[in-house]
């Protein structure tokens, strides 16, 4: 049986509140504020009906005080007053509903049950996040490793809270992501989530996109504009990148969040702004800071929570997983784009193990986006219902990424690797590599597959496609000397 505690100091108004409700529920009571407090403790109710005027504490204090304790239990707030401005704050500080005294007794009945449903509702809702979480999902994000379940556990339990949270992580390791649940699963998850890339904005931009401007601030500047702060007002803004922020922006960061207030460029009001800052970034910070380029006051006001992403070579067991997900997105994706045989021949492919294989071998610089990038590629260009290593960029099947250095010395017939489309770019550089390859293995292909991490039949079907022969011979494949 749930358990409502009616918090009234008017004896008669608790007397009707309990014989309308004791049929259904435990009632218990509290004539003040102070009684309250010991019985939430002690009871653990599971519903608040809570008086707004009461002569020691109101209400308004007293569920003020209820939310700051962290405790998450439905309150409905019982008034004589009949004015919004009392209704309003008493949501805002975290009521569940608000009812004016004069009420009919069924609709009091209706919206407690109503308020225990959505109770019991969000219980449960929690309880599915946590399991989500045990078995390797968090939001958009997978990974059953547990350096991934650690990450998740962190995030999901400083979901709830409102510090600020810095997200540690390699480019492609998913940050956004992990910021996108987090305000998802936060108290702010109605209200906006507004994220910058700190990298991809100009210095001369960074400050008015953050701050915004007033009329006639600078040239161009014909209307005032809100900032992405003043945007995320009630909300959260994600800065991604922000170890790339300038030392200027970075200082008026900082201000913002010790003062919690904004200044638009080109004004002389500061406005107050309710925004929970989530930042991110690949950079080493304190190594930043030691060279003088990440103001150290403002990292220690970022990381009051830390959350360390880690690379996909950390998680290389969580691969067959992030890759089936990735291929049902896919298919589903071709099957939204064309309903023409080929693709949708390519949109049932499944990986062979030895393509599995070359995906666990490599490193993923570019972590999980790359793995995401490559298996889209793979299953537009196959021609088959399999993906196999034929169908992988040559680096991933070797089990090597390719430096600057090493994309030069394997192209040394002139390919030019300024060459701006980037499949055309693509094709010269497999040109050159397998080319430079097979010529160091005086045209055996059999070794050279061996060399390369390939398949001979893969390898075969590769120089086919690019039309790769040996000099003065037919095809490689017919060339018996060759073999």
């Amino acid at each position: 049986m749930k358990t409502i505690l009616i918090i009234d100091d008017e004896p008669a108004a608790r007397y009707g509140l309990r014989r309308a409700l004791e049929s259904r529920y435990r009632v218990v009571e509290a004539d003040s504020a102070v009684t309250a407090r010991e019985l939430c403790t002690r009871e653990e109710p599971d519903l608040l009906l809570l008086d707004v005027v009461m002569p020691d504490e109101d209400g308004l204090s007293f569920l003020k005080w209820l939310r700051e304790q962290g405790r998450e239990v439905p309150v409905l707030m019982i008034s004589a007053l009949d004015t919004a401005k009392t209704a309003v704050e008493a949501l805002q500080l975290g009521a569940s509903d608000y009812l004016v005294k004069g009420f009919e007794l069924e609709e009091l009945r209706q919206r407690v049950a109503n308020l225990l449903k959505l109770s019991a509702l969000e219980k449960e809702n929690d309880v599915l996040k946590r399991r989500l979480i045990t078995e390797g999902q968090f939001g958009q994000m997978i990974g059953n490793a547990a350096v991934m379940r650690r990450a998740f556990e962190m995030a999901d339990r400083v979901a709830a809270a409102d510090s600020t949270v810095l997200i540690l992580g390699e480019s492609g390791t998913g940050k956004d992501l992990l910021a996108q649940e987090i305000h998802a699963r936060s108290p702010r998850a109605a209200k906006p989530y507004v994220a910058v890339n700190c990298a991809a904005l100009p210095e001369t931009l960074i400050e008015s996109e953050l701050f915004g401007y007033e009329r006639g601030a600078f040239t161009g500047a014909i209307q005032q504009k809100k900032g992405r702060f003043e945007q995320a007002h009630g909300g959260t803004i994600f800065l991604d990148e922000i170890g790339d922020m300038n030392p200027v922006t970075q200082a008026k960061v900082l201000r913002v969040l010790e003062n919690r207030t904004i200044e638009r460029l080109g004004g002389s009001q500061s406005f107050p702004v309710d925004a929970r800052v989530i930042s991110a970034t690949h950079r080493d910070l304190p190594a930043e800071i030691r060279a003088g380029k990440f103001r150290e006051d403002l990292f220690y006001r970022l990381r009051v929570i830390t959350i360390d992403l880690p690379p996909l070579r950390a998680h290389k067991e969580d691969i067959p997983l992030l890759a089936e997900a990735f291929l049902q997105m896919h298919r589903a994706k071709l099957r939204r784009a064309s309903s023409s045989n080929a693709t949708a021949a390519s949109s049932t492919s499944r990986l062979t193990r030895e393509a599995l294989a070359a995906l666990e071998r490599y490193d993923w610089p570019g972590n999980v986006r790359e793995l995401k990038n490559v298996l889209e590629r793979a299953l537009v260009l196959a021609r088959g219902d399999t993906l196999d290593v034929a169908d992988l960029p040559l680096e991933v099947v070797s089990g090597r990424s390719l430096t600057r250095r090493q994309l030069a010395d394997a192209a040394p017939n002139g390919v030019d690797l300024t060459e701006k489309d980037f499949r055309e770019a693509k094709r010269k550089f497999e040109v050159a590599y397998l080319t430079k390859q097979l010529s160091d293995h005086h045209w055996n292909v059999s070794r050279t597959a061996a060399t390369i991490g390939l398949h001979r039949q893969s390898l075969q079907e590769k120089l086919r496609e690019l039309a790769i022969r040996r000099p003065g011979r037919e095809a490689l494949e017919d060339d018996p000397t060759a073999q």
